[in-house]
């Protein structure tokens, strides 16, 4: 999987791809629109982060680039890939379960804190990527 050089795009499938983890120091995009919401990247080796309309959505430690991402009510899909092992945080509803497929393998069933977080880590060699889906129990 390559990283993203535009740090944050529309595709033609109605996700977005975003994050390049071989910056050697912070860069942002800001006021990127897509369908009808206003999104914000930042993106480095060490962080990659996504906001929308000013709230949280993703972030990875260290950095990563993601491609494909789509979020609806009941399911987050998405590819993650980074040089080296990387843990996602993602925003979602307070106190719920989620169930976390890595590879179409499932890593178990998950339940948010009271702020909706939900921390995932996964494995990954450069040049690997990680196809992962969450879906709402």
């Amino acid at each position: 999987m390559s990283v993203v050089k535009e740090l944050l795009r529309a595709e033609g499938n109605g996700t977005l791809s975003f994050g390049d983890y071989t910056l050697p120091s912070k860069t942002k995009m800001d006021n990127f629109e897509f369908e009808g919401d206003i999104y914000k990247v930042k993106t480095f080796a060490e962080i990659t982060k996504l906001e929308k309309n000013g709230m949280f959505v993703y972030e990875s430690v260290p950095g990563t680039a993601v491609e494909n991402f789509r979020a609806t009510a009941g399911e987050i899909v998405f590819q993650v890939s980074a040089a080296n092992d990387v843990q996602f945080t993602l925003e979602l509803e307070p106190d719920s379960e989620y169930e976390v497929y890595i590879n179409g393998e499932t890593a178990g069933k998950m339940t948010t804190n009271l702020s909706g977080k939900l921390s995932v880590s996964t494995e990954l060699n450069e040049g690997e990527s990680a196809g992962v889906r969450i879906l709402k129990s």
